[in-house]
């Protein structure tokens, strides 16, 4: 570091200390004030006042950084992942956005700026930005993870003190709003939303509108269950007691069962994110370490494999944290209907030359690809055309071919430039040059320059031609070389007009480019595969979902198939369509409606409900129909209990070689390889030596 930025680096420190200091002055100005009049304030009104404080200064941040068109724009985003556990609090919500939005810019930023100042480069910095961005939406999506982990411990509280307060009352609304009283401030939150929701003049729309807003799937089986005994009234029996205290149970059981899964899992992956993320701080120093002892290394670290190997070790971190992140995240996610808006695939697809490429690169429709990219659409869950993911496939192809292509050409213009300033290939292999030396070496490296610039970087100058200009260059920097000295130097300076005249892209390397670009053209598929993984798990939930519902509903008499499907429709999301076509249906046809809405839906276990909804609308009643419902929903929770206990043993041993893989790519990659690179070196140089004997 120069000595003007250690001024500049202690003139701000000053500044601030001056500040610091300013501010303490003026804090026990204002204490003595307060006792010249006879007044202390009291720990607890002095933590009050802080509070305030931080409240209002959170609140005035967001009503001015609101305002701002690219704060707003990060605002909106951390508020929309924040939005779903402060939804009923907008001052709230408004703060918690302002908190997290501080603490991962403030964090980001001194952590990216400390690995600035130790390894001043743009292209570092430019790989720091974008690894913040991806940690940083990893980040906000961890926290809300924790609070969604929090929000079920508290649910299984609250669980206990509604079944003591329905025992006691025999009203679900009065125990309800009791348990909400003293559950925690996550849980009470919705446990009073889910009172006013029962108790509304319209129920029905009050629960409709909760559901679109509830954070997971068991409040929403919470409010349901609660809405159906209400309604029709609760059955109690001898042998199997309270019909919603055996909800209750069921649902306590879904609760803890999930609870844990992402227990154990934490446990088990706990600190591989921080050792997946330790080699970014210690690359630089490894690479000062081997450059310091190791002169010869610089050609390596410098060179385009350096580079190369530097830039995929980043990736690799980042990719290796990815995982992690993904492996700890959730099996399943918080559906819901997409909102209409206008897509910037819609725009683009107006222009005519978009519209020419997509038709052409398109596969015909009714062909094999084609069905099988809409089926894809379709059992992913979104609400995009065929020609808009064609747009994104067709974006994704130029964005990796112009990367991979300006990668190289950035990597080929580095390599010029190193090749410019090389210094001459060193005896010294161990330890660092001499000052003398060093001096020495830089001066053949400028009059090697002043060479091929006299030159002009042709690579068909002769020995003569290049021996003309090294004597030029002598005489014009008052240097006297030996014989020897200057036939190594005109081999030198050859050697590197050839090297530097060979570094162009090469036909492989668009190739390669190509192939980026191919895989880049998969990935809106590989994201819907992905994502159709994702949506088969909500699936199964939401069918998990009706079963209780239905158990609820089988108990009361005279149910119709029709009324079951009305009480499904109210509580689906994922199911909502196929099922509001087979009641608009079932008043022409009852049976074909039924067959229609099987034929529509792939799930196995929607399915096997709606054979039994086909044989309750023919043959037999609805509680003989559904007779064995409880013994399957116990089949099935055991069988998620043993996929649970089976997708934890393959993460955790998943998550060990992920976590540790960017620690022994430092050590290999970015140290042992350039150790075995430079033995090879060394070995070359000394055959030479020998032969030249």
């Amino acid at each position: 570091m120069s000595l003007s930025s250690i001024l500049i680096w202690v003139f701000g420190c000053s500044l601030l200390c001056c500040g610091v200091l300013y501010c303490i002055s003026r804090k026990l100005d204002q204490r003595n004030e307060r006792l010249s009049y006879g007044y202390e304030a009291s720990p607890q009104h002095i933590r009050s006042e802080i509070k305030k404080w931080i409240s209002s200064f959170l609140l005035r941040s967001y009503a001015i950084f609101i305002k701002i068109s690219i704060s707003r724009y990060y605002l909106m985003k951390v508020r929309s992942r924040l939005a779903i556990l402060h939804l009923y609090d907008e001052f709230r919500l408004r703060r918690q956005t302002m908190k997290v939005s501080y603490i991962l810019v403030c964090s980001f930023g001194a952590v990216i700026a400390i690995l600035v100042i130790l390894n001043p480069s743009v292209m570092f910095l430019m790989t720091l930005l974008l690894t913040a961005v991806v940690i940083h939406g990893l980040l906000l999506e961890g926290y809300v993870n924790r609070v969604e982990h929090k929000l079920l411990k508290q649910m299984l509280q609250s669980m206990s003190a509604i079944r003591h307060a329905y025992h006691r009352h025999g009203m679900i609304a009065d125990a309800i709003d009791e348990a909400g009283e003293t559950a925690g401030e996550e849980m009470s939150r919705h446990a009073y939303r889910i009172h006013e929701a029962l108790t509304d003049t319209t129920p029905d729309e009050a629960l409709e509108k909760y559901y679109e807003t509830a954070p997971n799937r068991f409040l929403k089986a919470f409010a349901g269950i609660s809405r159906l005994v209400m309604e029709f009234g609760d059955r109690k029996s001898k042998e199997r007691g309270s019909l919603y205290l055996r909800g209750i149970a069921s649902l306590t059981g879904e609760i803890q069962l999930d609870l844990l899964r992402r227990t154990k899992l934490d446990y088990l992956l706990k600190g591989l994110n921080f050792i997946a993320l330790i080699p970014i701080f210690f690359a630089k120093p490894v690479e000062v370490w081997a450059r310091h002892n190791f002169p010869l290394m610089d050609q390596f670290y410098l060179s385009k494999a350096g580079m190369v190997v530097k830039i995929g070790l980043f990736v690799i971190i980042l990719f290796c944290y990815i995982l992690l992140q993904k492996l700890k995240g959730e099996e399943e996610t918080s559906y819901r209907v997409d909102l209409q808006k206008i897509r910037w695939e819609s725009k683009v697809y107006k222009w005519l030359i978009v519209r020419k490429a997509v038709y052409y690169f398109s596969p015909k429709p009714a062909s094999a690809s084609y069905d099988r990219i809409r089926n894809l659409l379709r059992d992913s869950n979104q609400t995009i055309l065929f020609e808009w993911l064609q747009i994104r496939r067709l974006v994704m192809f130029l964005a990796s071919v112009l990367f991979t292509i300006s990668l190289c050409t950035v990597l080929h213009l580095q390599s010029r430039v190193w090749i410019m300033n090389e210094p001459p290939a060193s005896y010294t292999f161990f330890g660092t040059l001499s000052d003398e030396d060093a001096v020495i070496a830089k001066e053949d490296a400028t009059m090697d320059t002043e060479i091929m610039k006299e030159l002009g970087m042709s690579d068909r100058s002769t020995n003569e031609e290049v021996t003309k200009a090294a004597n030029y260059a002598m005489t014009e920097n008052q240097k006297r070389l030996t014989k020897e000295q200057i036939k190594g130097a005109v081999l030198r300076v050859m050697s590197k007009l050839d090297r530097w005249n060979n570094e162009y892209v090469k036909w492989w390397e668009v190739l390669l480019s190509l192939l980026a670009g191919v895989m880049g053209y998969q990935i809106p598929v590989w994201v819907l595969m992905f994502q159709k993984k994702i949506r088969l798990m909500d699936m199964k939930h939401e069918v998990y979902q009706y079963q209780t519902v239905i158990a609820v509903l089988r108990e009361l008499e005279r149910i119709s198939v029709e009324e079951i499907l009305e009480w499904i429709h109210t509580y689906a999301v994922i199911f909502k369509v196929p099922i509001q076509k087979c009641l608009l249906h079932f008043g022409h046809g009852g049976e074909e409606a039924l067959k229609q809405l099987k034929d529509e839906v792939a799930l196995e276990e929607f399915k096997n409900i709606v054979d039994k909804l086909l044989l309750a609308n023919e043959k037999i009643t609805v509680a003989q129909a559904f007779d064995d419902l409880d013994s399957e929903m116990a089949y099935h929770f055991e069988q998620r209990r043993i996929d649970y206990e089976k997708s934890l043993d393959v993460k955790s041993n998943l998550g060990r070689m992920i976590g540790f893989t960017p620690m022994y790519c430092l050590v290999f990659a970015y140290l042992v390889i350039p150790l075995i690179w430079m033995s090879f070196k060394q070995m070359d140089f000394y055959f030479d030596q020998i032969q030249n004997l």
